[in-house]
């Protein structure tokens, strides 16, 4: 089943980096099919970073679902189901999804064959995968954006390209001069400019530091982040806002106790994710663990420094803005340097346990991307 859709319905992943991720492809079928109706399906949170309606630039409408519970499914199938979508891209990997889509009666569904759900699929797409079966060690934007290849029936992914040189980066098959976006409306920068104008920053500017991370293993030490936060103030003039999930209001907090600079909470301010996209375009820069404000602070242009742990970085390389001098603006700063580039860092938690990256290289990357 081939041909061009005119109701296409886009199943966007559930974890915010990885939305964020799936963009430059939205973007690809978007400007490659002007004039179709396109449909985002998504959790909760993930409409506050594509936007809805007249904000966003990429989906003409934006459907939203609680991924729990027996009745998940069918309720998200009959949400999508009046609107007749005569095509499903499915940006998850999960086998609810495909259901979802099938319920819905979408006459054609397009989707990695994997997990089981090869029979819900009209269109299987087959994954990357090392001779040995394994996964292939491909960035995510590479994965999204050979889907979108497959719909517009135009040339696929080359996996090849994806051939490590070292144990921080990946080649990006993607054309260069693509890049990850992110609307932002007038009530995400009338937030950020509350924030702001309460924070007290001044002309020297703010940074923003992301110390959390669904996962401990990937957290760098608090304290540690405390210290950041008073040597970006003493060093650099900035104010520092930390940001964090309403769950992880206490680790912001106790970061926040630790501090001499009086750095500021937000989520004491009650930002929220469309806010930080707003508050992101204006950062000097940010400091984050490997999550997803990472990926919002990328496709909002804004200077990174992103740690990494026992995560491999290569699988979620993302494109990033140029700095004045041609150089990027992220350095991706890992625990073990000298990983060899065949390995993976996933496979070496104790080896590439966060707390391996010292003060002084964050430090040091902090002074490349300012200076």
């Amino acid at each position: 089943m081939s041909g061009r859709p005119l109701r296409l319905l886009i199943v966007m992943p559930s974890w915010v980096g990885d939305a964020v991720m799936a963009t430059p492809a939205v973007r690809r079928i978007r400007d490659a099919m002007p004039g179709i109706f396109m449909g985002a399906l998504c959790r909760p949170g993930i409409d506050q970073l594509i936007g809805d309606g007249e904000e966003s630039n990429l989906f003409d409408e934006v459907h939203v679902f609680v991924p729990h519970g027996m009745m998940a499914t069918k309720k998200a199938a009959a949400k999508v189901r009046p609107r007749r979508y005569d095509t499903a891209m499915l940006m998850t990997n999960s086998f609810s999804t495909a259901l979802t889509t099938r319920l819905a009666f979408i006459p054609r569904r397009i989707g990695y064959d994997r997990d089981g759900r090869g029979m819900l699929l009209t269109d299987k797409v087959v994954p990357p995968r090392n001779s040995n079966g394994s996964w292939k060690m491909v960035p995510a934007v590479d994965y999204y954006w050979n889907l979108a290849g497959h719909l517009l029936e135009e040339e696929l992914v080359d996996w090849s390209v994806h051939t490590p040189v070292d144990c921080v980066s990946m080649p990006l098959a993607i054309p260069d001069g693509v890049m990850m976006e992110l609307p932002v409306s007038e009530g995400n920068q009338k937030k950020c400019d509350e924030i702001l104008a309460e924070a007290g920053v001044g002309d020297s500017g703010f940074a923003i530091l992301n110390p959390g991370g669904n996962n401990e293993a990937k957290r760098w030490a608090a304290d540690r982040f405390a210290r950041l936060a008073d040597w970006l103030n003493d060093e650099y003039g900035l104010k520092v806002l930390i940001n964090g999930s309403p769950a992880e209001s206490e680790l912001v907090d106790a970061i926040c106790g630790l501090c001499s600079s009086d750095p500021v909470s937000l989520p004491a301010m009650g930002n929220t994710l469309g806010g930080l996209k707003a508050l992101c375009k204006g950062a000097r820069l940010m400091v984050t663990n490997d999550t997803g404000p990472r990926h919002i602070a990328a496709a909002m242009r804004t200077p990174l420094v992103s740690l990494f742990g026992p995560t491999d970085p290569r699988w979620t390389t993302v494109p990033v803005a140029k700095l004045k001098d041609g150089g990027d603006s992220e350095v991706v700063v890992v625990a073990d340097p000298s990983l060899p580039a065949e390995e993976s860092a996933n496979d070496h938690p104790e080896r590439c346990g966060i707390d391996r990256i010292e003060e002084s290289w964050v430090r040091d990357a902090v002074d490349s991307l300012i200076e």
